[in-house]
């Protein structure tokens, strides 16, 4: 396993994103993750990822449990975040991250990232001066690398980096289905850390798990390939930018577990066979108009619903009945909506709450409309 150029101290270019644990009952099923943890470890990966709105918490106490007690320190590097639903003053911000410290078991995070920073959050960031509270925290040993994740265009993230050059990693949305997507902006935003020489962290590498499953006509130019699954081409085209210090895959079985690894411990870039088959790949996306959710459930667990609308689970709902056309498709709707407190798509009350912690920044009310139209 090579050294990774940008930080030594990171094993790989591999990480561990803890934001789809396993779980049992709404539970994180910890015989599991532990099992993973340590095949993670095992194979020399180091690098995990967490955040606070991550499975409602339970993340960042699952890697204490899980991780944290059972590793010396230097066995494992984390990354946490200052995510902006939990601090409305700069007064707020130490207690919160004292508060991570103790969630996760750890007296220091290797990574502190500012979360989720977009046009109209980073103005509340700047008022609460979390970048200078977090640069002290740096100061104070708390922290070893400060940086930021990123939602939004280029021209936002250009702006920043400017505003505040003590940043030292930037974790970006990209993939091979977002790279040159309007919306995201993958290739541009990339070239904002080029521009800016800031080491780079891959999230949605694999799209929320669109680009696993995939319609039958991608799915069969993969295939036609050397025999590696969709989802580690999806992770070997991130990983092969020269920018990319780690591809993080937020895995919830050790069968993606296994695999991932199977493509990361002796990783090598996309050959120029494979480059043009991904190519391929997203003209079959394009051509089929679909909806570019990850599945990050932002949209429900950081603000939660009032109708209690599953909206990601519908969206990919919509998006199967799309892609494949199956007569399943409406009965996976009637799960989504099957339980006490989930609203049906036309339940919804445009209150808007949802489209404004988006990260894709879609017109999710819109979108309801049209989930409602075809299944109910």
């Amino acid at each position: 396993m090579e050294i990774n150029k940008f930080f030594p101290e990171i094993h790989g270019n591999f990480g561990f994103g803890c934001m789809r644990l396993p779980m049992v009952q709404n539970k994180v099923d910890y015989v599991e993750f532990t099992k993973m943890a340590d095949t993670f470890i095992n194979a020399g990966f180091n690098y995990f990822d967490t955040a606070h709105g991550y499975i409602g918490g339970q993340s960042e106490t699952a890697i204490g449990d899980c991780v944290a007690s059972r590793y010396s320190r230097d066995k494992f590097l984390l990354t946490n975040k200052l995510t902006d639903p939990y601090f409305k003053k700069q007064e707020d911000i130490r207690p919160f991250f004292m508060q991570q410290l103790a969630w996760c078991k750890v007296d220091y995070f290797d990574f502190y990232l500012m979360h989720a920073q977009n046009r109209n959050n980073y103005e509340k960031y700047k008022r609460c001066k979390a970048y200078e509270t977090a640069y002290e925290f740096k100061k104070e040993g708390l922290i070893k690398h400060l940086g930021l994740s990123f939602h939004d265009k280029a021209d936002v993230l250009d702006m920043i980096l400017t505003e505040h050059p003590e940043i030292e990693i930037v974790q970006i949305q990209f993939n091979y289905a977002d790279y040159e997507d309007a919306s995201v902006e993958s290739r541009k935003v990339y070239e904002v850390c080029e521009k800016h020489d800031k080491p780079v962290l891959v999230m949605e590498p694999v799209k929320g798990g669109s680009l696993v499953n995939l319609p039958p006509e991608a799915d069969k130019i993969l295939r036609g390939l050397n025999g590696g699954s969709n989802a580690s081409y999806a992770i070997r085209f991130a990983a092969s930018f020269p920018k990319m210090a780690v591809v993080l895959s937020g895995m919830s079985n050790m069968e993606q577990m296994t695999d991932n690894i199977s493509a990361m411990k002796d990783f090598m870039p996309l050959d120029e066979k494979e480059m043009d088959a991904v190519h391929k790949v997203c003209d079959i996306f394009r051509s089929m108009n679909l909806i570019p959710c990850t599945s990050c459930r932002y949209c429900i667990e950081e603000n939660e619903c009032p109708k209690g609308i599953r909206i990601p689970d519908m969206f990919s709902s919509l998006n199967a009945h799309e892609a494949f056309h199956n007569w399943n498709t409406t009965f996976y709707y009637k799960n989504v909506i099957t339980g006490n407190g989930h609203g049906k798509a036309s339940d919804c009350i445009r209150c808007g709450k949802c489209e404004k912690v988006c990260p894709q920044h879609l017109e999710i009310r819109n979108l309801l409309t049209k989930v409602a139209s075809i299944f109910e």
